[in-house]
């Protein structure tokens, strides 16, 4: 993993990025399937990477996959922001400016303002298909007038006068309406480097993102060492990359090794009657299982599931494994000595916790025959086959028959909600969470369970959290001022508190038998988070400005901001454990926690009847 695998990585991660196609592959937010494979066969016969299992490589090439699939999603949407931005800032012209180009008058102007805001009606929108990020948004507008926004862009786009072309910029400018006021040239220019400095640090963004792999030996550190002691600078940014190089703190352990079926991990129980498993590729090798009692119960599943296949002559299929996928990776430890002492092995396990119960192994061997006919039916429809479809639609076929011999397992009914029911979950920064259940043919809320409410007596965690991320921001601070390395590890209480909340949030909805829980997207958290900080910092001082922003920095920095995507990862997981249906909804800017729960959850119901 350390010699051969993690080096193997590192190189597939240059040859992609160094591909001819690369700039194309990025504009389209994919690589080619088959790629990666293609450009990690000939390093399979290079000295440096030679002599390794055939899991290794196709664990290389997942790993790759992986990383690349997610940066260039990424990628794609700040391309995309950017694209936009650019398009504001080309449109965002002073009065002066719009008067010149469209060779009329500042009356004129307003003038035509006021028909096209006759013309067009929120109600025309289609906003679903348009993205966020056209411009420096403002917090206060409406969400009809943000419609309004998306319908002006796309008229500036579709007309060719200027009147029209400098009446649109005006309306935009302006928050969508028609003002008297004359312009302040100084917030204009303010604006303006605002919107610069936002496309400026975007095309730094899509420029300085590029995978990089792990540096176990410390090579690339010392080459930056030598680079940075022999030669000078060209310029600012330079020397501040080559800073950013050496301050960069390494990975001190190698890549994971994934398996992709559970079929690749033997288990079986040795003499002192401890679980044990062997991987694919290094079968010589046997792992003894150290894990918890609440971790137990899973492991001794995976035993049973291979035993039950073995002793029935494969007259089961692996395809209703409890046990899907998993992966070998190096927990990072503390200490001086081998490396191989300081960290430990640790194993990751991916379940469908649907294949517990007798009841769930069923569904989900209907869902998998059906889909399994279809690809059968779809093979032979393409006509003449060749003998690896004949032998592919055979191994399928295989599967089809033995997919009804379930597994012995224990008996547990579905779980079985009021669909007109529903959890609503907001997410907030003072408050992570909080929670409204709504019958939807009364309309009256059942209940609502604040953050405090949700934690109970470990409530007292959430301000320890807080003091956690204060203390290591004003270590990284220090450090960032004394140019030292910043990066500070995280604890992960702010994981267990997520845990803590999903198991009652689930809990609470099978208490009132709720049919889903509705989520909100994270698309657009920003600035949700921004307009309630804006909300509190006008509510504390509504008369001047200057202290609202005074009041919203400090306010930032008394209460951090919470990691919503891990806290919605967690609340998905344990609903699925329980069998309750995710529904996922934008949230409203404005107003109380409970208020936007209850939103959320008649927003979801709203949009599942519109589907």
């Amino acid at each position: 993993m350390a010699k051969l695998n993690t080096p193997l990585i590192n190189e597939l991660l240059v040859s992609v990025c160094q591909h001819p196609d690369f700039e194309a592959w990025r504009h389209k937010g994919k690589v080619p399937t088959g790629t990666i494979k293609e450009l990690c066969e000939p390093l399979k016969t290079d000295p440096r990477f030679v002599e390794q299992p055939l899991r290794f490589y196709t664990s290389a090439i997942n790993t790759v996959s992986y990383t690349y699939k997610s940066w260039l999603k990424l990628q794609k949407r700040l391309q995309l922001q950017l694209e936009r931005k650019t398009h504001w800032l080309e449109m965002f012209k002073s009065d002066a400016e719009l008067i010149e180009e469209s060779e009329g008058t500042l009356d004129s102007i307003r003038n035509k303002a006021s028909e096209i805001l006759a013309q067009l009606t929120p109600k025309s929108t289609n906003i679903e298909k348009h993205k966020k990020g056209y411009l420096d948004k403002n917090p206060k507008k409406s969400k009809d007038d943000k419609s309004l926004v998306l319908v002006l862009f796309d008229a500036y786009d579709n007309t060719e006068d200027t009147l029209t072309r400098s009446a649109i910029s005006y309306l935009i400018k302006n928050g969508c309406k028609v003002t008297d006021k004359e312009e302040d040239a100084e917030k204009f220019i303010k604006r303006q480097r605002k919107l610069e400095i936002q496309i400026q640090r975007l095309t730094e963004q899509l420029e300085a993102r590029i995978p990089k792999g792990r540096d176990l030996t410390d090579d690339e550190w010392q080459k930056n060492l030598i680079l940075a002691t022999d030669q000078v600078p060209k310029n600012e940014a330079e020397a501040k990359s080559w800073q950013n190089a050496l301050l960069r703190k390494s990975n001190s352990v190698p890549f994971p090794v994934t398996y992709e079926t559970s079929e690749d991990m033997i288990w079986s129980k040795n003499e002192k009657g401890r679980i044990c498993v062997r991987f694919g590729g290094i079968r010589e090798h046997t792992f003894e299982i150290y894990c918890d009692n609440r971790q137990l119960h899973w492991f001794k599943r995976f035993l049973s599931d291979q035993e039950v296949k073995k002793n029935s002559k494969n007259q089961h299929t692996s395809s209703l494994f409890t046990l899907r996928s998993g992966r070998i990776s190096w927990q990072e430890g503390q200490g001086k000595g081998e490396p191989w002492n300081i960290h430990h092995l640790t194993l990751y396990c991916t379940v469908d916790t649907r294949l517990w119960t007798a009841e769930g192994t069923k569904l989900v061997a209907e869902e998998k025959a059906e889909e399994i006919a279809k690809i059968i039916t779809k093979t032979k429809e393409k006509g003449q086959l060749n003998n690896n479809q004949l032998a592919f639609i055979k191994r399928k076929n295989t599967t089809l028959a033995r997919i009804n011999n379930t597994y012995p397992r224990p008996s547990k009914p579905l779980y079985k909600g009021q669909s007109h029911i529903l959890l609503g979950v907001s997410l907030g920064l003072e408050k992570p969470a909080t929670v409204a259940v709504v019958d939807m043919i009364s309309g009256k809320v059942l209940t609502y369970r604040s953050i405090k409410q949700l934690l109970d007596n470990n409530y007292r965690l959430l301000n320890r959290r807080r003091q956690q991320k204060k203390a290591l921001s004003h270590k990284r601070k220090v450090a960032q001022t004394q140019a030292a390395p910043n990066q500070y590890g995280d604890s992960e209480l702010g994981e267990y508190i997520d845990r803590l909340l999903a198991k009652e949030i689930v809990a609470i909805a099978q208490k009132y038998s709720a049919g889903s829980i509705a989520l909100p997207k994270l698309e657009g958290m920003r600035e949700q988070i921004n307009s309630e900080i804006q909300a509190k910092a006008e509510e504390k001082c509504p008369e001047s400005i200057e202290a609202q922003k005074k009041y919203a920095k400090q306010y930032r920095r008394s209460v951090n901001q919470w990691s919503y995507g891990r806290l919605i990862e967690n609340i998905n997981s344990q609903a699925a454990q329980a069998g309750i249906v995710i529904e996922e909804t934008k949230q409203c800017v404005k107003g109380s926690p409970q208020d936007k729960a209850k939103e959320i959850a008649l927003a979801a119901y709203k949009s599942r009847n519109k589907s």
